[in-house]
């Protein structure tokens, strides 16, 4: 009971999840964002006091469950381990814990996300890694599934499904979320929870308080026969048949053991003296005991703290945009400063899938590596949308009002004479003042040298830097007019 209770819980969790960056409506975060609100380290950095303590308590009392049915990496890991069931039954043994190796992969990652090292917490965070995954590799799939639906659909004149720009952000995503798929798919089907009981950093720290927990998966030794069932099937390598002892420190209270034996020699029970005497006195059935389990699962759960050329009429292909090279680099609309955003974002890229316009993209800089950062090849940040802080779990983009969003100045836009329409072939184009949404784009004559021509003279004060210029220019590759990001966001 306690294994299929387990189970149906981190169903509905990993699917949630996947959802929640798979989503093409743009609605579902309205549902599912609690999902990555409750994930520990996103917690933590938003300060989000409530749900730290909750799982600090839940692990306290009831051992590692965060890992089991919360974490998607640890779901993951646990889907693995299944397919290598399917080749191998009774695969695993008791190994020791490797201390070494566990405490200073967690110093270091301690280490980078106080100073602000984002290399290091990316590549480690769980929760990000699993973004990575399911956001670079699997995202452009759905979004090709689903472009082909519309077809066949407009085909019967028939608008169910909307076709979506299928958008690569370049090969650092692929190429990394393609390396941490296969290294946990190879763990997980060799080894069962090698990654999260060595490497993973939330692991190690939930194993502090686990080992206190106040229930906790205990041998009868007078019943135990010694088969090794339970140590074989222990993904976690913590049964120690030999000496009739768990380590409870990397034990995630999946139950496999407790469904393997079938002598009854193990139960998950009350671990501590008087405690323990009170619950034998009062002979609580196992239903009872897997309700009391399931509801304290769930309430954990529930806490709410195609690349195409484009056309021309048909007649021209049309040169695709090209990045400028910019001085700063232009951060999500509330994020506030540089320095702030580097140490609170993990890179989860949930910002980046959810971006409706196409704005966001992973940065390949060391010092931001796979934190977003926006750029107008593809689109502009509409002034009336805020997906991006709807749905960051750390607050490294901090909530606004959609009304206020315009009072957010992310950066400036900077005009390159030598690019300008106007000024190289001496036709008028007035695109750049029409499309900005906040006036701060003005056309003055302008003297070439052979004649007067309308050009744009940017009033910094009123630009708030969403990439409308940049991104309707018609000069290609590069546009005539850019925008240069700020340090710290002017709030007014």
């Amino acid at each position: 009971m306690l294994k299929r209770i387990r189970q149906c819980l981190a169903v509905v969790m990993i699917l949630a999840i996947t959802l929640l960056f798979l989503d093409i409506s743009g609605v579902l975060h309205t549902y599912l964002a609690w999902t990555a609100q409750i994930q520990f380290l996103p917690a933590l950095l938003a300060l989000n006091i409530g749900v730290v303590a909750v799982m600090i308590v839940i692990t306290l009392i009831f051992g590692r469950i965060y890992c089991s049915v919360i974490c998607p990496l640890g779901i993951t890991q646990d889907l693995f381990a299944w397919l290598g069931k399917k080749r191998k039954k009774n695969r695993y043994s008791f190994s020791k814990e490797k201390k070494i190796l566990r405490y200073s992969v967690f110093g270091v990652f301690a280490i980078c996300l106080i100073v602000g090292v984002p290399l290091v917490t990316t590549i480690l965070e769980p929760y990000s890694a699993f973004g990575r995954i399911v956001g670079g590799l699997f995202q452009p799939l759905v979004l090709l599934i689903n472009n082909g639906l519309a077809s066949v659909a407009e085909h019967y004149n028939s608008y169910m499904f909307y076709s979506r720009e299928v958008w690569l952000r370049g090969l650092s995503p692929i190429i990394l979320g393609t390396i941490t798929l296969v290294v946990i798919g190879i763990l997980g089907w060799r080894n069962g929870r090698t990654y999260c009981n060595t490497i993973c950093p939330v692991g190690t720290l939930l194993s502090f308080f686990a080992r206190f927990s106040v229930y906790r998966v205990k041998i009868d030794e007078n019943k135990c026969v010694g088969c090794r069932l339970c140590e074989k099937n222990c993904k976690a390598a913590a049964i120690d048949i030999a000496t009739h002892t768990i380590d409870y420190s990397r034990c995630v209270d999946c139950f496999d053991c407790i469904d393997k034996c079938n002598k009854d020699a193990l139960h998950y029970e009350l671990a501590y003296g008087s405690l323990k005497a009170q619950s034998e006195q009062s002979q609580p059935d196992e239903s009872r005991r897997a309700f009391v389990v399931g509801t304290a699962l769930l309430a954990t759960t529930a806490v709410s703290a195609q690349a195409h050329k484009k056309i021309d009429g048909g007649l021209a292909v049309i040169e695709d945009k090209k990045e400028p090279a910019r001085k700063t680099p232009i951060m999500p609309v509330g994020a506030v400063s540089q320095k702030q955003f580097a140490q609170r974002c993990t890179a989860c890229q949930l910002c980046v899938t959810k971006c409706p316009t196409n704005v966001l993209r992973p940065s390949n800089d060391l010092g931001h590596f796979m934190q977003p950062y926006m750029s107008f090849e593809n689109g502009y940040c509409r002034p009336e949308c805020t997906a991006c802080a709807d749905v960051c779990p750390t607050d490294a983009i901090l909530p606004f009002k959609r009304e206020n969003k315009v009072d957010i100045h992310v950066g400036h836009a900077v005009w390159i004479e030598q690019n300008c329409i106007p000024v190289v072939d001496g036709v008028e184009c007035t695109q750049c003042a029409r499309k900005c949404p906040v006036g701060a784009i003005q056309l003055v004559e302008h003297f070439t040298g052979s004649a007067f021509v309308n050009v744009p003279v940017v009033d910094e004060s009123l630009c708030i830097g969403c990439g409308a210029c940049e991104n309707m220019c018609p000069t290609r590759p590069f546009s005539a007019i850019y925008v240069e990001g700020y340090e710290q966001q002017i709030i007014e």
